[in-house]
């Protein structure tokens, strides 16, 4: 009788897993020549069209136990296929436009596997080499498309041991995080025989600059990850201050300086101001000149948050919009999302190098002065060498090309909202300015009845057109036909009522003007049969 062969932990097949590849015909083997020969085709066929309700999905990760034995490889590989591949999320997909994620170059797959291979390590040029020149070249070219210094600028400064003109990082979250880092220890600087924030702590900065508090002030659309930066760098959340938007989801810069002087009469210092470029929930961008204007008003470090529209800057058409950017202090720019590199692609950039040396450390087994180490310039110790992607990128697709890539992107947010307003059962929210927008489907009858109602009538239907766009987006996302978010805004032409409305982000460059259509289309259908529809709205038709 046959008996089934299992794997056991031994020197040689230790030794075979560090030295030797798997069978061509292996199902790991089989795997990786479909990714690299077809991965729309894999991605399609192997990812559920039909949402699998989470809590079924946990049943396949229950133990908390390490296995005693080991697995062979081919059955590991089937395991995650049935078990993770099928269940995962096809961000690639055309008429996935929900989030800031898209289909990637085929050529990252193979580089992403040569990254793996070398697995080199940023930290230290004993861990990377030329990794390190490599970084520093792509933080010069970012830091050009943003600050556009002379070429003696960064022939001076980009291969500097002393400084570095910005960092890479796991995502915008650190870059946000290193930008208010550098702006605290810069404010809280050495003076007299105060040795310095770094060295004392912030209570003794606080005591020895005279200050009652801190603050930073940023759009109500800010980012989440800030309200992390100030807790972690001890400023606080309550510190972190919101300022109201214009209709046009924009700061209001008036507001922002009417709230500085106020803090500043009662002895609170303003630490920073930020700037969005590009909103999550909107992007739409902030008015940055008038910004920067103010800090240097107020004298306090000006951050622009351009995660997302920083790559704008690529594209000759729309770099405008970001006017004021180039006198920023700090720039975070993700590019994992709109220059088209894998998740885990940050930075920041400073406008001044002398920036970093508010945070430079040093530890004599790793990090000694004067050596080109990066790590002596991050947050993050031990990081890939993620960099090669965006390098890669910047070489294969060219500023030209992200300059169409970009274009084309804005050009199709403004086709789908013209799409919206001409379907009279949808109403546009938001207008794009890069390519991103929100709307919701409110039936023709619907309007009317809101125009018509009494004040209470009018709060009433709010709630229920709350309930009935959040039940759509689940419905829609359950169907695996298309997916779009949702998010909360407050629009003025609704009493500034929370409006829980559709999102949209148009980067994906397979995603077509007939996809978009069919979008609306599905939701319409799904109007048609949607129980919170039903059951609160049916009564106003």
């Amino acid at each position: 009788m046959d008996q089934k062969r299992c794997a056991v932990a031994s020197k040689e097949s230790l030794k075979r897993i560090f030295t030797v590849p798997e069978a061509p015909d292996s199902t790991l083997s089989k795997i990786e020549l479909e990714i690299s020969s077809n991965l729309a085709g894999f991605l399609n066929e192997n990812i559920a069209a039909i949402e699998k309700p989470l809590h079924e999905i946990e049943k396949d990760f229950q133990s908390a136990v390490i296995p005693e034995d080991p697995t062979f490889v081919s059955a590991y590989a089937q395991d995650i296929m049935e078990q993770l591949v099928a269940h995962s999320v096809h961000t690639a997909a055309p008429s996935f436009i929900g989030h800031m994620t898209s289909a990637l170059p085929h050529f990252l797959l193979p580089l992403s596997k040569l990254m793996v291979g070398l697995n080199q390590n940023l930290v230290k040029i004993e861990t990377s080499k030329a990794f390190t020149p490599l970084e520093r070249q792509v933080l010069g070219m970012m830091h050009h498309l943003a600050y556009g210094q002379e070429d003696s600028f960064y022939s001076k400064w980009m291969h500097s041991a002393k400084t570095s003109l910005g960092a890479f990082c796991s995502g915008g979250t650190v870059a946000n995080i290193t930008a208010l880092w550098i702006a605290r220890n810069r404010l809280f600087k050495p003076d007299g025989d105060f040795r310095g924030i770094g060295a004392q702590g912030l209570i003794a900065g606080m005591l020895h600059y005279g200050y009652k508090g801190l603050a930073v002030l940023i759009s109500e659309r800010g980012h989440y990850s800030l309200g992390k930066s100030v807790d972690l760098l001890g400023i606080g959340r309550e510190n972190l201050i919101g300022i109201k938007t214009s209709e046009d989801n924009k700061v209001d810069v008036g507001a922002m300086r009417e709230k500085a002087l106020e803090l500043e009469s009662q002895g609170v210092k303003v630490m920073a101001i930020i700037g969005v470029a590009g909103t999550t929930e909107t992007g739409n961008i902030d008015p940055l000149n008038e910004m920067a204007d103010l800090a240097e008003q107020i004298n306090c470090h000006f951050h622009v948050d351009a995660a997302w529209g920083g790559a704008t800057l690529l594209s000759t058409t729309h770099r405008p919009l970001l006017k004021g950017i180039e006198r920023a202090d700090s720039i975070t720019i993700d590019a994992h999302k709109q220059m088209y590199v894998p998740m885990g692609a940050g930075l920041v950039l400073f406008k001044d190098p002398a920036a970093t040396d508010a945070i430079e450390h040093h530890a004599e087994y790793i990090l000694r002065k004067g050596s080109k180490d990066l790590g002596s310039h991050t947050l993050e110790g031990s990081r890939p060498g993620m960099a090669m992607l965006v390098h890669a990128c910047l070489r294969v697709i060219g500023r030209k090309g992200y300059e169409m890539l970009i274009d084309r992107s804005i050009k199709k947010a403004y086709y789908f909202a013209d799409l919206i307003k001409a379907d009279e059962d949808f109403e546009l929210i938001s207008e794009p300015e890069l390519c991103l927008l929100t709307y919701r489907y409110v039936p023709k009858k619907i309007k009317q009845a809101i125009a018509e109602a009494d004040a209470a009538t009018r709060l009433d239907i709010f709630a229920s057109l709350n309930r009935f766009t959040a039940s759509m987006q689940k419905r829609q996302r359950e169907s695996g036909r298309s997916f779009v978010s949702r998010t909360r805004l407050t629009p003025s032409k609704y009493d500034n009522q929370p409006t829980v409305v559709f999102r949209v982000v148009l980067a994906n460059p397979l995603t077509s003007g007939a996809i978009l259509k069919d979008i609306l289309a599905e939701q319409k259908e799904l109007a048609k049969t949607d129980p919170v529809f039903k059951k609160y709205l049916r009564k106003y038709m």
